[in-house]
């Protein structure tokens, strides 16, 4: 696919990027050079590819999940603005 001065100004625009007029021209050209790249790789048969989500063969590590109030009440409380107890003190917003 090949890209034309217009094209790519119309593309900075949308993108709002500031492109001078002087850089479209290499920049058409280094776009239209991405986009064969591209169409390449849609010619590349991965019909019998399964999918992954990495090249190397691994298990993702999992911990137990349980729920904690973190053991740390006094440094989580440390900015609060306001407490009471082991509290944060918000204001009232429903009557």
């Amino acid at each position: 696919m090949s890209l034309d001065e217009a094209t790519v100004a119309r593309i900075a625009r949308l993108a709002r990027i500031d492109v001078p007029e002087a850089e479209l021209a290499p920049l058409a050209g280094e776009l239209s050079h991405i986009l064969g790249w591209i169409e390449q790789l849609g010619e590349v048969d991965t019909q019998d590819v399964p999918p992954m989500t990495s090249v190397v063969a691994m298990r993702l590590a999992y911990r137990e999940d349980k729920v904690t109030d973190g053991g740390r009440p006094d440094d989580i409380l440390a900015n609060a603005p306001e407490r009471q107890d082991d509290y944060f003190v918000v204001p009232k917003v429903v009557e």
